[in-house]
């Protein structure tokens, strides 16, 4: 995998996980040690959500498996045609869009509705907090939004941390027909 133009999902997964231990939405706040902190705790398997890999493969085998139940996207398959995989999406969901849906627009205004710039400017996503119910574990939802576009963890990750997670995940993935 080519670390700089190889997929960001782990890199994504890495992000969100330091943003949300770190409960701030502003990467400039990380100190670089901190980061690279936080980078090798995901990298030995140590994040919010559990190890990454064992993860995204139990998903990965389990849609091998029962493909007609478990639809196994990445990150960037979507995010570069979005029609697309909402029809796929929509189809594999037993409700795929009719001709007239088609030909209306229906797919490309949901698209709309769904983006990234349209979901990120909405009020409760700017000042809303997630799980503010739950005590101290609350974050506020502009931590999910940064800039919406692929590769944009290289403005986060150094070359050294994203090549170390590349080496990893090529491991980790070794043996599957899994690539990220």
């Amino acid at each position: 995998m080519d670390t700089m133009e190889g997929s960001g999902t782990p890199k994504i997964h890495l992000f969100h996980g330091i943003i949300s231990l770190q409960g701030t939405a502003n990467p400039k706040i990380l100190n670089l040690f901190n980061l690279m902190k936080r980078s090798e705790l995901f990298y030995e398997g140590v994040s919010l959500y559990g190890p990454y890999w064992d993860h995204v493969l139990g998903y990965w085998k389990a849609s091998l498996e029962h493909s007609d139940k478990l639809m196994f996207l990445k990150y960037e398959e979507p995010v570069e045609d979005t029609v697309l995989y909402l029809k796929k999406t929509a189809k594999f969901m037993g409700y795929p869009f009719s001709p007239e849906e088609q030909q209306q627009g229906v797919p490309e205004n949901i698209v709309q509705m769904c983006s990234f710039e349209n979901l990120s400017g909405l009020e409760v996503n700017k000042t809303g907090k997630h799980c503010e119910r739950q005590g101290n574990l609350g974050f506020e939802n502009n931590i999910f939004f940064r800039k919406g576009k692929l590769g944009d963890w290289k403005n986060h990750l150094t070359i050294e941390m994203a090549q170390h997670l590349d080496q990893r995940t090529m491991q980790k993935l070794s043996g599957s027909s899994l690539s990220l």
